[in-house]
């Protein structure tokens, strides 16, 4: 959420200009009064997790104020542009553990639970009798936060028989994700229940949530505590689903990386603010979740100073509004898929067949997964049927002074594409050497000009060497037929008549002359990311072209009509000809691509 939408979230529930006077007791501007717009998208990959450590200076006996939290909540209940999916207290709710600041507390989240949100709690030294376990019975925390509270909660599924340790299960980025919220100290019983837990959820991420594990150093270096020695023994090391862990209890606030015995990473985080001005103001961590980007991007705010009028903070509020630095604003890289492996892989992507790609309009489909062993030269003499049955067909022609293996069958291919191979591609210039695929003299396709649309679409890969100057325009696809040849006269007319090729800094072009300009008409992509499978398509409407990558639209799209392609003449796959010569070949893989004589929607790509 940004700072701007922040605020206004906060004029609209009634924070601004509240003042820090006027926040005392539980009031009319309690969170219970506030609208919710609590509504998680489970399936979006960005989502955000708000962590909230120890508050206990703010129920203590009646030299507390429950406003900050309040306002916490309230972040949490209008969550929708951060996407907030839960919400984990880290103990310490309270300084005495008494029966009426537990009550207080209570109150305020039941704003939480009027609107059923997700949200776990755990009890911490200053909640329960500190020489104790989770076998102590009875107490005000277990009274008001006990399993009882949460028979309506969308995300609550369970606790230890004796109350004090319970786990959360949340959707979010479309998959399952566990919270274990742990008492204080756990029990033999209470490790025999987590380890259970776990058992009973063997393909879900944990998030370990308790009140101490770790504590750091003036530098930020977490450490393990004594019992987070025993933590870390007894429950942690062994279960690889245990990726993150959050703790309270100690200042000053870090983090550290540790290794699991799958040797894995587990993030190690320690945060809490209570020693900070107003009790910590009710602090809460943002870990927002990008699963698009393989990150968890931590940021650290007060909602309640956020809302205040700037003309009423005090030298010590505006201090506290965002903290920063690398303990409470910072990014953690993780590759999901590779991270949660050992427990729920990915399963590999199952090739379509030919018949599920052609679709009405198909007039070309070419696929290479039907090769010999990756590795080996496609032979010369090769006929690469056209699987739409249009008769297509492609040869291999190889440039002079070049080998059989500038051509190759390969076993890797983009996941979303149809066939589980492509062919590999090693040409390049200065001298110009490689092989390349053309149509059949006898194609059709050879004399289409696609006046009405058409749709071209290929899954292209180029090594991380692409940009060493031996590869900059090399063709992927192109039509043998000069600009000139088809009675253009504008731009350069030895340009081929369609080429789609990528740049010196490999972004993707299509040049085309079209039946109704004298010059070229050009789409334009971005630079690409090298060493990674990239899908494009070129979809025109019968009056406009563009380029969509990854199945996303591009800029550089021109608004000037161009219809059809102009020219007659075999297709290339894999090198184009300039002045009807072919000076370099393609360096990288092509898998599919097919040809369509309509313009398809993004639904309609070959991208899975």
């Amino acid at each position: 959420m940004t700072d701007s939408s922040r605020r206004s979230f906060l004029r609209g529930a009634g924070l601004i200009g509240a003042g820090v006077a006027a926040t005392g007791a539980l009031g009319a501007v309690s969170a219970a009064a506030a609208p919710s717009g609590w509504c998680p998208d489970p399936n979006d990959p960005r989502f955000t997790l708000v962590v909230m450590p120890d508050t206990q200076y703010l129920f203590d006996e009646d030299r507390g104020d429950a406003a900050p939290l309040d306002a916490s909540l309230r972040y949490v209940l209008d969550g929708g542009d951060d996407n907030v999916v839960f919400l984990s207290h880290l103990g310490d709710l309270t300084e005495h553990g008494e029966a009426g600041e537990i009550a207080q507390i209570g109150h305020s989240f039941q704003a939480l639970d009027r609107n059923r949100v997700g949200y776990s709690v755990l009890a911490g030294n200053h909640d329960v009798n500190s020489s104790t376990n989770d076998q102590r019975g009875g107490t005000p925390w277990l009274s008001t936060f006990g399993p009882q509270r949460f028979r309506s909660s969308p995300t609550f599924r369970g606790s230890s028989k004796d109350g004090y340790n319970s786990y959360h299960v949340f959707r979010a980025g479309g998959r399952d994700w566990l919270v274990l919220a742990l008492d204080w100290r756990l029990s033999p019983a209470g490790f025999d229940w987590a380890r259970s837990v776990i058992r009973q959820h063997p393909k879900t991420p944990v998030i370990l949530t308790t009140h101490e594990l770790a504590y750091a150093d003036d530098s930020g270096q977490a450490s393990l505590s004594d019992y987070g020695q025993q933590l870390w023994d007894q429950l942690i090391s062994d279960n690889d689903q245990i990726f993150l862990t959050l703790n309270g209890h100690f200042w000053p606030p870090g983090r550290a990386v540790l290794r699991n015995k799958a040797g894995h990473d587990v993030h190690v985080h320690i945060t809490n603010y209570q020693d900070h001005f107003y009790g910590g103001s009710a602090m809460i961590r943002l870990y927002r979740f990008d699963l698009a980007r393989n990150v968890i991007d931590v940021s650290t705010i007060s909602p309640w100073l956020l809302a205040q009028n700037s003309s009423r903070l005090n030298e010590l509020d505006r201090r506290e509004i965002e903290l920063t630095g690398p303990v409470n604003r910072f990014t953690l890289d993780i590759d999901f898929t590779a991270r949660f492996s050992g427990f729920a892989p990915v399963p590999p992507p199952v090739a379509r067949p030919a018949r599920d790609v052609l679709i009405p309009g198909t007039l070309a489909y070419w696929r290479f997964d039907g090769g010999p062993t990756a590795g080996t030269p496609v032979a010369d003499g090769l006929v690469q049927r056209d699987l739409s049955g249009h008769g297509n067909d492609l040869t291999r022609v190889t440039m002079p002074g070049s080998n059989a293996s500038a051509l190759s069958w390969s076993a890797d291919f983009h996941p979303g594409a149809p066939a589980h191979g492509s062919l590999r591609f090693d040409g390049g210039k200065n001298p110009g050497h490689g092989a390349y695929l053309k149509t059949v003299d006898n194609a059709p396709l050879n004399s289409a000009d696609f006046q009405h649309g058409y749709t071209i679409e290929a899954f292209v890969k180029v090594p991380g060497d692409f940009k060493n100057g031996l590869h900059a325009w090399c063709g992927i696809f192109s039509r043998l037929c000069r600009g000139g040849d088809a009675g253009k006269t504008g731009d350069d007319p030895l340009e081929p008549a369609a080429t789609l090729a990528l740049s010196d800094g490999a972004q993707f072009q299509w040049a085309v002359f079209p039946l109704n300009q004298n010059g070229i008409s050009t789409c334009w992509g971005h630079e690409l990311p090298l060493d990674q499978w990239w899908h494009v398509a070129l979809v025109n409407d019968g009056q406009h072209s563009s380029m969509f990558v990854e199945g996303c639209q591009v800029l550089r799209n021109p608004r000037t009509p161009a219809v059809g392609i102009s020219g007659t003449g075999n297709w290339l796959l894999g090198a184009y000809d300039y002045d009807r010569t072919v000076d370099q070949g393609f360096y990288g893989w092509i898998g599919d691509v097919r040809i369509v004589n309509r313009a398809l929607s993004t639904h309609e790509f070959m991208l899975r």
